[in-house]
Formats: C-alpha cells, sequence, structure tokens
C-alpha cells in the first residue's frame, strides 16, 4: 500500500522555480508546480507508509535551498 500526500511549499521570494525542480528530482514526489497564493510550490509524492513519507518532507524537502516551510497533506480516498 502507498500513502499520498501533496507537500504545500513556501518559499524565499524568487526561488519558487528553483524550488520546484529541486523537487522533482526527489523519487518520491511525483510532480511539483509553482502556484500563486499562500503556498508557492504543491507537490504531490508517494511513499511505503507515513513515516517514510515525513521523513521525505523532512529530510529532502526541508534542505531543498529555499524552502522556508512545508505542510504535508496526506490523501484520503473513501
Amino acid at each position: 500500500m502507498t500513502v499520498n500526500a501533496y507537500i504545500l511549499i513556501q518559499a524565499e521570494v524568487g526561488t519558487a522555480v528553483d524550488v520546484a525542480r529541486a523537487a522533482r528530482e526527489i523519487t518520491e514526489i511525483v510532480s511539483a508546480e509553482v502556484a500563486m497564493g499562500p503556498y508557492d510550490v504543491i507537490a504531490r509524492a508517494g511513499a511505503a507508509d507515513m513515516d517514510r513519507l515525513g521523513g521525505i518532507v523532512v529530510n529532502a524537502v526541508g534542505n531543498i535551498s529555499g524552502v522556508e516551510r512545508t505542510l504535508l497533506c496526506p490523501i484520503v480516498n473513501l
């Protein structure tokens, strides 16, 4: 079973495109798009479980240059 989630990313001014490109390089990131609004990049990711997904956000996405804040939104399919 795979856990899927959106990762909402706030980036430093002028870095959203670079943040999205770097996020796309992470294996578990399916897509990363620059957006307008309170978040600058919206990424979609999938991992084996919530622990792994959390690790991706903290250790991979959180370490991208320009990332200020992230919000993990697990996808619930009913």
